[in-house]
C-alpha cells in the first residue's frame, strides 16, 4: 500500500479548495484502490469527516514531519499555492513542506498548480532553488507554464494540464432542485447564480452588479442566488450585494458539500463569479457562465475555455453585466469541445501521480 500526504488550503472551508481535494481523490482513488491518504489542514477533523482520510494539522511541524516520513509521496497542490499576491508567508510554507520533503528523500508532485504572481527577489529565488528540486510539476494553464519558464524552473518533467476540478463527474440536479423548492425559488423562471468575494475594487464591482441583477428581473423576472464558496466570508458580502438591490435575491447562508454546490449551479441559466471554482463547476455542470476577474486565475481559465472576463472588479459595469448575461441566455450554450478537452487534461495529473508512485517501488 502506498502512501501520499497531501499540502494544501484544505481546512478553511473554502468550496473551491475542498472541491479540489476531494477531485484529487476521486480520480487517485479510481486509479488505485489501495491508496492510503493524510492530508494537513487547518481542521484536521472538519477534513477526516469531508473526506474520509487522515490528517495532520497544518502548524503541527512535527507530526507533518512524521508523516512524511512514511509517505511516498507528496503532493503539493492543486491551487494558488505558490504565490505571494493574496498572502505573503503562505508562500515561504508551502515551499517549507516541500522542502522538508526533499530533505528526507522522497518523492514530490507539484499537482495542477497555478503559479504565480512571484513578487520579490527572496520570494523569486527561494522558488527557483527548491521547487527545480521537485520531481514532477503539473500546472493548470499556460500562463502558470509561462510563469515556470520566467523564474527558470526547468529540472523537473513539467506538464500543462488542467484544474483537479475539472476531472469531477456531473452530478444529478435533483440536490439543486430540493434546496432550491426549500428556499421557495420558483423552478419554471429563469435563474442567476451569483458567488461573489471581496477583493480591491469590490466597492465598484458591487454596486454595479446590484443594478444590473435588478435590471435582469425586470427584464426576465429572473430569480437571483447567492452561492457561497467561502464559509462564512462569502455570505457577508453576498449580503451587501443583495441589500443595494431593490428587488428580490435569495442568499444561501449554509456550508454546502461539493455536490449541493455542483448540483445548485447545474439548476441556474447562467453563472455570474469572481471565484475561480464557481466558474469551473459551472463548466463541469454545462452551464454558460460569466467571470468577473480579481486575480490572473480568472483570465487564464476562461481563455482555456474560449472566453474573456467581463472586466475587473475596479471597472466592470452594469450594462457589461447585463448584455453579457442578455446574451448567455440568449445563447444557452458552452463550448463542450473545450471542456472535454480540458476533463482529458485534469485526468493526465492523476495518471502521471501514479506513474510516479510506481517509480517509488
Amino acid at each position: 500500500m502506498k502512501n501520499i500526504l497531501i499540502s494544501g488550503y484544505y481546512g478553511s472551508k473554502n468550496g473551491g479548495d475542498e472541491a479540489m481535494l476531494a477531485a484529487i481523490l476521486e480520480t487517485l482513488r479510481g486509479l488505485d484502490g489501495e491508496l492510503k491518504f493524510t492530508v494537513i489542514s487547518m481542521d484536521p477533523e472538519y477534513t477526516k469527516k469531508r473526506h474520509n482520510v487522515e490528517a495532520v494539522a497544518w502548524l503541527n511541524i512535527w507530526a507533518i514531519v512524521r508523516k512524511i516520513l512514511s509517505a511516498d509521496l507528496l503532493i503539493s497542490g492543486g491551487g494558488s499555492l505558490l504565490q505571494n499576491v493574496t498572502s505573503r508567508r503562505s508562500l515561504y510554507y508551502y515551499l517549507g513542506v516541500i522542502m522538508l520533503a526533499k530533505l528526507f528523500g522522497r518523492k514530490v508532485m507539484l499537482y495542477a498548480q497555478g503559479i504565480g504572481p512571484i513578487c520579490g527577489n527572496l520570494a523569486k529565488w527561494l522558488m527557483n532553488l527548491i521547487v527545480n528540486q521537485v520531481d514532477l510539476i503539473t500546472v493548470r494553464d499556460k500562463g502558470s507554464l509561462a510563469e515556470l519558464g520566467r523564474l527558470q524552473i526547468t529540472k523537473p518533467k513539467i506538464f500543462c494540464t488542467a484544474d483537479p476540478v475539472l476531472a469531477i463527474k456531473p452530478v444529478n440536479l435533483d440536490i439543486g432542485r430540493k434546496i432550491l423548492a426549500k428556499l421557495a425559488i420558483d423552478s419554471s423562471n429563469v435563474k442567476i447564480g451569483i458567488s461573489v468575494r471581496r477583493w480591491k475594487g469590490w466597492e465598484n464591482c458591487n454596486l454595479n452588479l446590484a443594478k444590473a441583477l435588478d435590471r435582469l428581473f425586470e427584464t426576465y423576472r429572473a430569480e437571483v442566488v447567492f452561492i457561497p464558496m467561502q464559509f462564512p466570508e462569502d455570505i457577508k458580502a453576498a449580503k451587501q450585494t443583495a441589500e443595494l438591490m431593490t428587488t428580490k435575491a435569495t442568499v444561501i447562508e449554509e456550508e454546502l458539500s461539493t455536490q449541493e454546490i455542483l448540483s445548485l449551479v447545474g439548476c441556474v441559466d447562467v453563472l455570474i463569479s469572481i471565484r475561480l471554482h464557481a466558474l469551473i463547476f459551472a463548466g463541469v455542470m454545462g452551464v454558460p457562465m460569466l467571470g468577473i476577474s480579481y486575480d490572473p486565475k480568472i483570465d487564464r481559465f476562461l481563455d482555456s475555455i474560449g472566453e474573456k472576463p467581463l472586466g475587473t472588479l475596479a471597472s466592470v459595469t452594469a450594462q457589461e453585466i447585463y448584455q453579457a448575461v442578455a446574451e448567455k441566455l440568449s445563447q444557452d450554450k458552452i463550448c463542450k469541445a473545450h471542456l472535454k478537452g480540458l476533463n482529458d487534461l485534469a485526468l493526465l495529473n492523476a495518471k502521471l501521480a501514479i506513474e510516479l508512485l510506481k517509480g517509488c517501488e
